[in-house]
């Protein structure tokens, strides 16, 4: 199967909201490759949502990123705490982005 055209990935208990006020969701699953296609398409829609909130909702954006990362993690048979430590390693070898160095250009 591939994505459907129409729609997008969303949360699990979307549909069940929706049924709450009197309108009948059309739902289909996804799954294996799809899946973890349709979280990488949801992690772009997210971090795009993220990019252009306010300050004040950059939180809320911030969890939606969070949520879709940990389902990709899990899509890839990996535990969250696999990527801390991928993370800590890269944070080790190249630094973070704490520091909030902008690099202007490189010359050769």
């Amino acid at each position: 199967m591939t994505l459907p055209l129409t729609g997008k990935l969303v949360r699990d208990l979307i549909p069940e909201i929706i049924r709450k006020t009197g309108k009948r969701p059309e739902t289909c699953l996804v799954s294996g490759d799809d899946h973890r296609e349709a979280l990488r398409q949801k992690l772009g829609e997210e971090v795009l949502e993220l990019q252009q909130a306010s300050f004040t909702q950059m939180s809320e954006e911030i969890a939606d990123v969070y949520e879709v990362l940990l389902a990709l993690t899990a899509r890839l048979g990996m535990s969250w705490s696999d990527i801390e430590e991928l993370a800590e390693s890269k944070r080790i070898e190249r630094g973070g982005f704490s520091g909030g160095v902008w690099l202007l250009e490189v010359s050769s």
